[in-house]
């Protein structure tokens, strides 16, 4: 695509056969897609060809694609030996079918004496150079440069777009995942240090759990969603890691899933009943035989969106909240009933915690509260409630989950103190 954006430069109409372009970048760049090399061959002054060297592409022009050029045609060969038969090229030159080449690389290298190689490369109307393309001066530092960039834009959080070992993603694809990318893996961090960690009431780990991650809106249209996998896997390791989740990428997230028992649905569904956003994503993870969907014995929910540049937590199981998930969190599940507030923060204010932001989230009456969650979270509501005091029939139904943003690090001690006080339910501690 580059080299097309030279050619336009230059004034070129510029026509390309490439069956993997995106005709929306063609379009954008100035370049006419066609079908085949039978249409693209005639009406050609230059030829260049820019592929690996495959079974499908060795003497990809022979003599009958070579006989269908102009006269006046020049064909150029930089990318590698063999693409280009080198005998019907030699008799092309000599027949005058073409007006001359410019080659750079050849199937032996460098030439044997005597060789059809040899021959073109001393044929007065081939400019012959030996295999430059990656050793000039320029080509060295220009590679030096997309490697730090690439290095640089993968420390800050963005997604691979020239990773040997990775698939390949689209431009346009790249830009849709980018934001969602962080939102995965801080909903995988919450998900492991919220419901799964050691003194939480799930306290089971993520190891044999099963997890669907539902892409709502115009995130499901995109057909490459690893990047969204890998940070998920993420997400969940990087509490119970040595590495903080650094060494799982697009490449190794599935085994470093496989590794740790962790099993993984991506779900795919552009239905948009009352969705709000454009896009919306759901981690929902099943610890019994279910496969989610109210189905198991324990099931939690985690719903998240982004918004412009900056991505949000819009459910807690039966929750509805709006909080972005970053820094130190406190969790608290309790009764909605007054006082709770000025009770944790008299709690926090004794041992010198500030709190950052507050939101209380409310029961979600009109969603996920229906009678197949019984014997899961709202089973442990329900019997929390039975603790209650007499007169307070309905305080199971009155909960909320009270999330706060603190300024430093929270010992065992404070969240002991919390989970002692009345009406509190659960607490948890949440880190990312």
């Amino acid at each position: 695509m580059k080299v097309a954006r030279m050619c336009v430069g230059l004034g070129m109409q510029v026509v390309a056969v490439d069956p993997y372009a995106s005709p929306e970048l063609a379009r954008q760049a100035g370049v006419k897609l066609v079908a085949g090399l039978g249409e693209l061959l005639p009406v050609v002054d230059f030829l260049t060809i820019h592929t690996p060297l495959l079974a499908s592409t060795l003497d990809l022009l022979g003599e009958e694609e070579l006989r269908k050029m102009k006269k006046s045609a020049r064909v150029l060969n930089v990318a590698r030996g063999g693409v280009y038969n080198e005998a019907a090229l030699l008799k092309a030159l000599d027949e005058g079918w073409i007006a001359g080449a410019g080659l750079d690389v050849f199937t032996k290298e460098p030439p044997e004496e005597g060789s059809v190689a040899a021959r073109l490369a001393a044929h007065e109307k081939v400019l012959a150079t030996p295999h430059l393309g990656a050793s000039t001066v320029e080509a060295q530092e220009n590679v030096s440069l997309d490697v730090c960039s690439q290095m640089a834009l993968i420390l800050k959080g963005g997604l691979p777009t020239a990773a040997v070992n990775a698939p390949l993603i689209l431009p346009e694809e790249y830009r849709k995942l980018q934001p969602f990318v962080k939102l995965v893996e801080k909903m995988g961090g919450l998900y492991t240090q919220h419901y799964a960690a050691p003194g939480t009431k799930g306290s089971g780990g993520i190891g044999g759990s099963r997890f669907e991650l539902v892409y709502q809106g115009d995130l499901a249209l995109v057909s490459n969603t690893r990047p969204l996998f890998a940070a998920l896997v993420k997400g969940l390791v990087s509490a119970i890691s040595d590495s903080g989740g650094r060494d799982v990428n697009i490449v190794n997230a599935a085994l470093i899933a496989r590794e740790k028992g962790i099993v993984i649905n991506e779900v795919h569904t552009t239905e948009v009943v009352g969705l709000t956003y454009a896009s919306l994503v759901t981690l929902r993870s099943c610890d019994g035989e279910g496969e989610g969907k109210g189905k198991g014995k324990k099931e939690q929910v985690i719903e998240g969106y982004v918004s412009g540049k900056t991505f949000y937590i819009s459910k807690l199981d039966r929750f509805t909240a709006s909080f972005t998930p970053q820094g130190t969190l406190l969790i608290l599940h309790n009764y909605d009933e007054p006082g709770k507030i000025g009770g944790v923060g008299m709690v926090l204010g004794r041992h010198g915690i500030n709190i950052t932001f507050m939101q209380v989230a409310s029961l979600d009456l009109g969603n996920g509260n229906g009678k197949e969650k019984e014997d899961g979270m709202e089973a442990d509501s329900a019997a929390a409630g039975a603790e209650g005091k007499e007169g307070h029939g309905s305080r199971a139904e009155k909960e909320a989950l009270m999330i706060l943003g603190v300024d430093r690090e929270v010992d065992k001690n404070v969240i002991e103190e919390l989970k002692t006080a009345e009406g509190i339910l659960d607490v948890s501690l949440v880190v990312l």
